[in-house]
């Protein structure tokens, strides 16, 4: 038996990408600024091999409290980003084997941000009478500031950030979970003649003074312009499991189960409940949101140590739970340093470390393309490789 178990860190970068001054983001260092702020507890990391990936990438040590030698079994190496952005789909499917080629367009910081023309269409297609928002902002604050007009009014919240996205927030028993849906769907559809690659449904609760998002977030995405490990996977008869967001991000293209999980602790157990389950050939790729979303883009140093410290004491039971012929792969997306500048992704290189039983891979280098890890994972369950990247094998 072949299993894939794959973790995407989200957001978690390790700094010194060669083309970050392009993208604005020079010296932004993800891992390397928590570090010099926070002194880091993870042995667990360390001995997969993550403080040898950002010192390969740096050429530079990173000071933690505790380091350990990697593993026997345990690899190594560090990533670069061929796609032309810094966010959640350019990451994700290139390192599923397809590289970025969709001109993405992206809303300007100016009020209103949002077309006439696609806000009137989505209007007229789903029935509803006006909007509030249409400006760039942060989840948190936008449904702190208009979370109370958007009851008394019943116009759902529309706004965006520095990714190709319309986000949608709504109050899930007011306004309506299913509704809120409906309306993303409607969003969608008008969305790609507008070159935006991802609509989010942004659900909430509560009352003035206390709104809380909910766990019923649901990402709406382009479809990937070229076939992904994913497919590929299913189509050989693989089990290909979407744990988290994965699903979403892929439009459900080459998922043979999506499972629902929230916060850093359910992802991890679900996880865990599928490395039980799985049985047989396949993939289990999980997408570790709360970096980004909780901690990144809130630029919580303090925060995103401790969830990285937390993750750190849980790999105890992912390692305890990998069978022989096991290929586990951590890595990330893309940067969002919480000590830089506003609150947007950083275009950073990328941890990929982890561990393959029964084999002692060692250093892998800085690789040309997130599409190695694809390439990397056909070898191993001996499936058609993607079109771009070369394998960690050869």
């Amino acid at each position: 038996m072949k299993r894939v178990i794959w973790l995407v860190m989200d957001s978690f970068g390790i700094g010194n990408a060669d083309d970050a001054k392009n993208f604005g983001d020079e010296g932004a260092d993800t891992l390397g600024h928590i570090a010099k702020n926070y002194m880091l507890k993870i042995p667990n990391l360390s001995s997969l091999g993550l403080l040898k990936s950002y010192e390969l990438n740096n050429k530079k040590s990173l000071h933690v409290e505790i380091q350990k030698e990697p593993l026997k079994e345990s690899f190594w190496g560090a990533l670069k980003e061929i796609s032309a952005g810094k966010d959640t789909l350019s990451g994700h499917w290139e390192m599923a084997g397809v590289a970025m080629d969709i001109q993405l367009n992206y809303f300007e910081k100016k009020e209103p941000v949002f077309p006439k023309e696609m806000i009137d269409e989505i209007k007229q297609k789903s029935g509803i009478d006006g909007i509030l928002g249409d400006r760039h902002a942060s989840g948190v604050e936008i449904i702190n500031s208009l979370g109370e007009e958007h009851l008394r009014s019943g116009y759902p919240i529309f706004y965006t950030s520095a990714d190709s996205v319309l986000q949608i927030a709504a109050h899930e028993e007011q306004f309506g979970l299913e509704k809120l849906y409906r309306l993303c769907e409607v969003a969608r559809i008008v969305c790609d003649r507008f070159g935006i690659g991802r609509v989010i449904a942004r659900p909430f609760t509560g009352k003035a003074g206390d709104f809380k998002r909910t766990k019923n977030r649901r990402d709406y995405a382009l479809r990937p312009s070229g076939k992904s490990i994913l497919e590929i996977a299913k189509e050989h008869q693989k089990e290909v499991v979407g744990v988290g967001k994965i699903s979403d991000i892929f439009g459900g293209f080459g998922i043979t189960k999506k499972t629902l999980a929230y916060k850093l602790e359910g992802l991890v157990d679900a996880t865990l409940k599928e490395m039980s389950e799985l049985n047989r050939d396949g993939i289990i790729y999980t997408n570790l949101i709360d970096f980004d979303m909780e901690w990144g883009h809130r630029r919580d140093v303090e925060g995103y140590a401790r969830g990285l410290e937390y993750f750190d004491g849980r790999l105890v039971e992912i390692i305890k739970a990998l069978k022989d012929g096991d290929f586990l792969i951590i890595t990330a997306d893309h940067g969002c340093d919480p000590t830089f500048k506003g609150s947007d992704h950083t275009r950073e290189k990328v941890p990929v470390f982890g561990m393959l039983k029964g084999a002692n891979l060692g250093e892998i280098g800085i690789r040309d393309t997130f599409a190695d890890i694809a390439c990397s994972i056909s070898s191993h369950l001996d499936i058609p490789k993607t079109e771009l990247g070369k394998s960690f094998f050869t």
